[in-house]
């Protein structure tokens, strides 16, 4: 069996037979009003993680990663910022360690960039980099009012789509996970029911068709 790494989410290891292929791409697709970062959050104690952030800055990540409820590692964090964000964070990835995280948050900002070519070239090198070191690779990518054009683009080179939706049922607000897409293995094919409160934790207490 192909080598799975971990998402440090146990019982979503076990429902994708140990984790996730290494040299995979991963898209969490979330509303931005969600806790989708707990699950960035969760990754990162599970081996060495490049975190990079697009839009808030390096202290307000580190800020975040202490004041964070849930177990958490100790990720490099570089703020890419500039006029060329593709190039600089291009840069970065070029230098990720065998077997490691990297979590890119959000993708929305490398998405904007013009022209189209440059995104995929930067998403080409990228789905080398991370096959050829073993590694892996999440992209968050926030799902809110105003969505990429190139979001297409993105998810036809992941290898696997986390769909996040976060939605206000009565007096809850409820959090469900479908996997739409698994390269390389089987997915559930169920929409999972998440509990996001002080970690990410599956609700098991019902089927949720």
């Amino acid at each position: 069996m192909q080598d799975r790494l971990r998402t440090g989410i146990d019982v979503l290891d076990r429902k994708l037979d140990g984790g996730i292929p290494a040299g995979s791409i991963v898209v969490l697709n979330a509303n931005p009003a969600s806790q989708a970062e707990l699950f960035l959050y969760e990754l990162t104690a599970t081996r060495g993680t490049l975190y990079l952030s697009l839009d808030r800055s390096e202290q307000a990540i580190r800020d975040s990663l202490k004041n964070s409820p849930t177990n958490t590692g100790e990720p490099t964090i570089r703020h890419v910022s500039g006029e060329a964000p593709l190039d600089n964070a291009s840069k970065l990835v070029s230098a990720l360690p065998e077997t490691s995280n990297l979590i890119i948050d959000p993708l929305n900002v490398l998405e904007e960039q013009e022209p189209p070519s440059r995104f995929r070239s930067f998403m080409n090198d990228l789905q080398n980099h991370i096959f050829n070191t073993g590694s892996l690779a999440v992209l968050h990518c926030l799902d809110g009012r105003s969505v990429p054009p190139l979001r297409d683009t993105t998810e036809h080179f992941a290898d696997v789509i986390f769909q996040m939706d976060t939605a206000i049922e009565g007096d809850e607000v409820e959090n469900r996970m479908a996997i739409p897409k698994f390269r390389g293995g089987r997915a559930p094919t169920n929409v999972i029911k998440l509990n996001l409160v002080e970690e990410v934790s599956i609700d098991t207490s019902r089927d949720i068709a």
